[in-house]
This record gives C-alpha cells, structure tokens and sequence, in this order.
C-alpha cells in the first residue's frame, strides 16, 4: 500500500495497544515504525527488472521482522524503562505495527516475499488496489482523533483506534468476498463462451472495490481481460489478447527474465514493437495501460533477437481520462470501457532512450 495508509495503519495500531500508557508518542512510534519496512527502496539496482523484484524482499520477511520486533523491544526496554506496560505489550505493539504492513502489502497485486528467505512466489492476494480511500480514511480520521483529543480524557481515542482497525479488518474481508465474486462471474462467463480456463488473476480497479479486472488464461496462447462490477447484473465485458509466448524463448536463458517470471507468478505477455521485445506485468494496469512493461531485448542485423540490459517502457500508462471512465463505470454497468481502443496502445512504439547493448554474440545480462 501507499505510505500515508502504512504510516497512518502503524499508528493506529500502536495506539490502541499503547496509546493509555504513551499518549501522543505511542501515534508517533507507530507511524514510524509502519513505515520501516519500505525503507528498501532506498537500495540501488542495476536495473528496472532488478528494482521491481528486489523489492518487498528481506525487509518485508515476517521472519525478518518479527525478530526486529525482539531486537527493538529489548533495545527501548534496556534504555527506556517504564513501569507502566509489560516487556510482552511492548513487544505485541511493535510486532503488530511492523508485521501488518506486509500483511496489507500482499492484500495489493504487486507481490510480497513474506516468506524470504524461502524462495515461495511472493504473495499477491490482490484484493485491494494500492491506494484505497476507502481502507484510508476512517483510519487516518481516528489517527486525527486522538492526536487532537490525547489519551488522558477516558477510553475515547483507544476505542475510536480499535473499532477502526477492526472495520479495516472488514473491509479486507469485503474485498475478498467481492474478489471471490469476480473470479466466479468471469470463470463462468469464459466456459459458457466455450473458453477452457487453465487458472484466473483479479485484481481491483483504481481506488474501489467494487470494479473487478479479472485476467483468465485459457489453453491456447490468448488470455481474456474481463470486467466485472459488484453491482452488475449483465455479464463481464470481455475482451480476448494475445500472450505471444514463442518470443519468450529469446530469453529463456536469462536470469533477469527467469526472476521476473518467478516473481509475477508468470503471468507475462510479449510483443515485438519494432525492432523491440517488450516483456508486461499483467497483473496490474488494464488493456493498454499496464503498469510494468519492460524493454527485453532487441533484434539485431541478422534478425535474432539479443537480450539488452531491460529498460522501462514508459508509454502509455494511463491518465485521469482513463480514471474518470473507471470510476463512472462503478456504478452503471452500461458504461462499457473501451478495452478494444484502450488495448491498440499495447504494440505502439515508445521512445526510449538507447539501450545498454550487450557484445555481439549476444550474451546474456547478468
């Protein structure tokens, strides 16, 4: 998630465990503390695919942070002593602060090692989007709450903190139920099209819960990009792509390539644009518009195609036209996006700068 929620979730939490006995401080460690595990993002990469897939790595590690947690409940209990709460609720508090925030991370699609060092697939439960007003705003009131108010006037700012770390319990447990949902309209809309359904993606649409893209891939090289609302009662708008995986075995050779795999579960697509193969993330983004497209490689004079040090394809991300489409296609399920018009940009070219070629017998990156 963005790290407004992340802070603001980490002081909600250590409020309601510590706000009686540290007042103010207890939002202020918390919000801190929430936001630690990001911090990996100050680590420099070689490259994009490096970037994307390093991060959400060591720093996310339940098994990473719960020892943390030891290490930061021993270090304030040596040099910061107080008689007012137990070595165990100063624990609790630290430990929940730190570990929720790659618990809500693995709720978005973007992949989350909670599990590193295992090499598991990360985790992507992609039920909420990474920014979600809805999941935000009753938290960050109740944070405003108790700052404003204090811990000294009653149970007011402790209970206001509980019951909405409770309702964003819920509302997590909404957005599953209404992932669930997708997944069964779009399954079944695809079998009754006479599709063969090898396994399904969903995730949420920008900022709600209540509009669903879900990605099916099917026995052949296509898949389908299906939309879906909450409150729909026609069937998905559906619209059938190409993967184009002959031009993934350019790259079977190569690490970098190998990761990203590894790393997005394998849900990828290729296309040649030009002279260029784009390798794209289709967990996240929508037809067109994806949000991870990496140049790949590139042919070369005799037409073979020579992996390059990967490079961002920035085109076509999207913009508040788009949003807007989305947004107001919530609500009123007649307002078909145009994933057809949209999908056109997928094999535009885009200018990149040069890219960092490799020798000419075309080895691989590193």
């Amino acid at each position: 998630m963005d790290s407004i929620t992340q802070a603001v979730l980490g002081a909600g939490i250590a409020g309601a465990v510590m706000g009686r006995t540290q007042g103010r401080r207890a939002l202020l460690y918390g919000a801190i503390l929430g936001t630690l595990p990001d911090l990996d993002v100050l680590a420099s990469y070689p490259d994009p695919v490096s970037t994307m897939t390093f991060h959400r790595g060591y720093s996310h590690s339940v098994f990473v942070l719960t020892a943390g947690a030891v290490a930061l409940a021993a270090v304030a209990r040596r040099f910061f002593p107080s008689p007012h709460y137990s070595p165990w609720r100063l624990f609790l508090a630290i430990w929940l602060v730190l570990i929720t925030h790659p618990i809500l991370d693995a709720f978005t699609s973007y992949g989350t090692q909670l599990f590193w060092p295992l090499g598991w697939t990360p985790e992507s439960w992609s039920s909420v989007f990474i920014i979600d007003p809805a999941y935000t705003l009753p938290m960050l009131i109740a944070v405003l709450f108790a700052a404003a108010r204090g811990f000294d006037r009653g149970k007011a700012s402790v209970l206001a903190l509980r019951y909405t770390v409770g309702l964003s319990c819920l509302y997590l447990a909404f957005s599953l139920v209404a992932k669930s949902q997708a997944d069964t309209r779009v399954r079944q809309a695809a079998l009754a099209e006479g599709y063969t359904v090898e396994r399904v993606f969903s995730a949420p649409m920008p900022l709600n819960t209540l509009l669903w893209r879900v990605v099916v891939q099917t026995s052949d090289d296509t898949y389908l990009e299906a939309v879906t609302g909450v409150f729909d009662r026609g069937p998905p708008q559906i619209l059938e792509q190409s993967l184009n995986r002959s031009l993934a075995h350019s790259l079977s050779r190569s690490g970098l390539h190998g990761r990203l795999q590894w790393f997005t579960d394998d849900w990828l697509r290729y296309d040649a644009i030009g002279s260029d193969l784009v390798v794209t993330d289709l967990r996240m983004g929508m037809p067109g518009y994806y949000t991870f497209r990496f140049k790949m490689a590139e042919r070369d004079a005799a037409g073979q195609w020579c992996p390059v040090v990967p490079q961002l394809w920035t085109r076509n991300r999207g913009g508040m036209d788009e949003l807007r489409l989305i947004l107001a296609r919530v609500g009123d399920e007649h307002r078909a996006l145009p994933l057809a018009q949209w999908a056109r940009a997928n094999t535009e070219p885009a200018d990149l700068p040069a890219a960092v070629r490799l020798p000419a017998q075309c080895n691989l990156p590193q």
